[in-house]
């Protein structure tokens, strides 16, 4: 850690952030059930799954799984603490944003715990979960708290003899289906906006990281929100997370996973009762490097967009367009940091690279490699399994990548970041905006004129100057949103507040009728 504080690598760059502890030693795991109304059930047809380190191989426990019978419990409780006259409708904002920031202070104590589930988990290192995934989720938390009493109408005089004005309501049930690459960070992004909003909340974890969720439910209970306000039902998809896109007594659903995925929820809430759909989905992100710019800074921003959490993030660098003059030596610069990157034990404070989550990830990764490998893409690290490691993955690194191969095309998921040469400003563009994808990119340069009209060129909702490093900012207020099949809807700030109100409008007579003047005025009927 450098002596200011922030972390030398640039994971986190908070002015003070708690120096890393060791991992916490977890014998046993505690919550492992379905969690309704403040209270910890089974399975209704008694089923449970396994949970495995992909570290090791090992499983962590058997957890309850939830499937449409169980859904069905976990939304009666969210449509019953959502009531009018319930105690979660009747509270007011400020004490809603109060909730908000007692759960943060009570994440914060718990801090070493949950990265350290989070570590077992999904294999991502401690010091990564320590200090991305947790403060995220912390600053997450605080950040929509600040909303719970901002979220106001608006007063439209429509003639002199009436006045018009809107107010913000909640939807009601949000229904949040998540993925396993960031699971707690996931969890806030998906609750924070809908409770800050007053909504309840049905929330099914990703089958291969459930127990971050599942700790924080108790959390939620210490906390003092009402039973019913979240339910956390842990399942897999086609059963649980099925139930959710369709079910008819949800008002809205947000997903964060595959494109695959995202169109069959989005069609299943379609066919059921049209609830409100937020989806953010895959990516293939660009970044274009030229000649000018800062090339040690850039081959170093690069590389933490593509291989931060063992490239598995839909914001991940994947495709590099570097300015021919400087290709070849930004590749020799590439090449020679990925091979310093330390894999190991994600439980151990060095390691900076852990395993994939799974195996049929590990399996898709290195079958992309192999297809790169063949359409006659140069290996220049890489490339293969760590021996004897299990689901472990070398940093890879391809050159002389041309833009029909499957690896320029295809989210991989993975820590392969592909290299690619560009001659003309205009010629990069093209090629970058040629995606299916629109989700992030990036430009390194020097010249400030060219960044800005490049970056209102590019096809994606994010676009980040002299960065690449996309899931470092938290993310808190920033907007994702794409011209093209990867996202629908804006999934933060103050979109994601709107998108979890209904909007009701009310007109009236701006002279009142006498009898209610005269209570208003104090005087007796």
């Amino acid at each position: 850690m450098a002596q200011n504080g922030t972390i030398e690598n640039g994971l986190a760059r908070n002015a003070c952030p708690p120096p890393l502890p060791q991992p916490v030693k977890i014998p046993e795991i505690k919550h492992t059930k379905i969690f309704i109304n403040n209270e910890w059930h089974t399975s209704i047809k008694g089923k449970k799954f396994p949970t495995i380190n992909p570290a090791t191989g090992v499983k962590i426990c058997d957890v309850e799984e939830a499937d449409k019978a169980d859904v069905d419990e976990a939304v009666r409780a969210a449509r019953a603490a959502g009531q009018r006259g319930s105690e979660w409708r009747l509270m007011d904002a400020s004490s809603r944003g109060r909730l908000l920031h007692r759960l943060a202070d009570l994440l914060e104590r718990e801090r070493a715990v949950l990265a350290t589930l989070e570590s077992m988990d999904t294999g991502k290192p401690f010091l990564h979960a320590f200090f991305v995934d947790l403060d995220g989720s912390i600053k997450t938390l605080r950040y929509y708290a600040g909303w719970t009493d901002k979220i106001h109408g608006k007063t439209m005089p429509v003639d002199e003899n009436f006045v018009c004005f809107t107010k913000h309501e909640p939807v009601g049930v949000c229904g949040a289906i998540i993925p396993w690459n960031f699971p707690l960070l996931m969890f806030m992004w998906k609750i924070a906006p809908a409770l800050a909003c007053g909504n309840t909340v049905v929330i099914k974890p990703a089958e291969q990281t459930p127990l971050t969720a599942l700790h924080v439910g108790a959390i939620i209970k210490e906390a003092g929100f009402p039973p019913g306000v979240v339910n956390i039902v842990p399942g897999f998809g086609p059963t649980a997370g099925a139930a959710i896109a369709s079910h008819m007594n949800i008002d809205k659903v947000a997903f964060t996973g595959s494109t695959e995925v995202g169109q069959l929820i989005k069609a299943a809430a379609a066919k059921s009762n049209l609830k409100r759909v937020t989806l953010e989905l895959g990516g293939k992100n660009p970044c274009i490097v030229f000649a000018d710019s800062d090339l040690q800074s850039a081959v170093e921003e690069t590389q933490k967009g593509a291989f931060f959490n063992q490239g598995q993030a839909c914001t991940a660098a994947s495709r590099i367009y570097v300015e021919e003059p400087v290709y070849d030596e930004f590749v020799r610069l590439s090449v020679e940091r990925a091979k310093n990157i330390v894999i190991g034990d994600p439980l151990e404070p060095r390691t900076s690279h852990g395993p994939q989550i799974d195996q049929h990830q590990f399996d898709k990764i290195l079958e992309l490699v192999d297809s790169g490998k063949k359409e006659g893409a140069m290996l220049e690290c890489g490339g293969c399994a760590v021996e004897d490691r299990g689901l472990f993955i070398h940093p890879t690194i391809f050159s002389d990548v041309k833009d029909h191969m499957r690896i320029a095309k295809e989210e991989i998921f993975g820590p392969v970041q592909c290299i690619m040469k560009f001659k003309t400003q205009e010629e990069v563009i093209n090629r970058a905006n040629s995606s299916h994808y629109g989700l992030t990119a990036a430009v390194f340069t020097r010249d400030i004129h060219r960044a800005m009209s490049v970056s209102a060129a590019m096809e994606a909702g994010t676009v980040c100057v002299f960065d690449s490093y996309i899931t470092r900012h938290t993310l808190i207020s920033r907007v994702f949103t794409g011209p093209l099949r990867v996202v629908c809807e804006r999934t933060h700030i103050f979109r994601v507040v709107t998108g979890s109100v209904k909007v009701k409008n009310l007109a009236t007579r701006e002279q009142l009728p006498g009898h209610i003047t005269r209570v208003f005025s104090g005087i007796a009927v």
